[in-house]
């Protein structure tokens, strides 16, 4: 297996970079969609992916835990650096931490989860009215709710923040990182 280096990224960095990265903006967008138009019907896709945003998120946490962080490909301050990592390490949680409440919200919501058709976790019907939905626990749903709703502003903040970077690096500082996220080598 190849690991990262100084002057290239592994082609497992690039992969799950770029298909996490693609996929939480197109859920981000879809979640902005939703609620904006009250499109519902994209509920039951928007929750199959972010199922499968869970697992690739988890492998990619994974990865970069067994691979390390990559080097800068530029001579920065710590003040630079720091704030370099503490996006890094706010996109890698809220990548966990976003599916993981909408998880919580459907599931402990009584709504269940299905994947593609697939029932992952069935719905909780009312015995009295089997066409009413309740909640397995309404309080853990609600925060599953709550920190979904203000994570997603916090990781479409850290996104933007990560491409306005990312540009930086390419355009004016000319370092490479950008390269480097694309398979090539600096």
């Amino acid at each position: 297996m190849q690991y990262d280096s100084h002057q290239k990224f592994s082609p497992t960095t690039i992969f799950l970079h770029w298909l996490v990265g693609l996929m939480i903006i197109g859920m981000l967008a879809s979640g902005v969609y939703m609620v904006e138009e009250n499109a519902y019907w994209v509920f039951s896709w928007h929750k199959a992916f972010g199922f499968i945003v869970l697992f690739l998120a988890l492998a990619r946490a994974a990865w970069r835990l067994k691979n390390g962080w990559p080097t800068s490909a530029g001579d920065y301050s710590a003040l630079v650096h720091g704030v370099a990592k503490v996006i890094h390490w706010v996109l890698i949680l809220s990548t966990l931490l976003m599916p993981i409440s909408g998880l919580m919200t459907s599931v402990l919501g009584g709504h269940g989860l299905s994947v593609f058709g697939l029932e992952v976790f069935a719905q909780n019907f009312s015995v009295e009215d089997p066409e009413k939905t309740l909640p397995i626990n309404y309080e853990l749903s609600k925060l599953g709710g709550t920190v979904h709703h203000y994570l997603g502003y916090v990781l479409i903040g850290a996104v933007v923040l990560h491409v306005a970077g990312a540009l930086k690096h390419h355009i004016m500082d000319k370092d490479g990182t950008l390269r480097r996220m694309v398979g090539k080598s600096i």
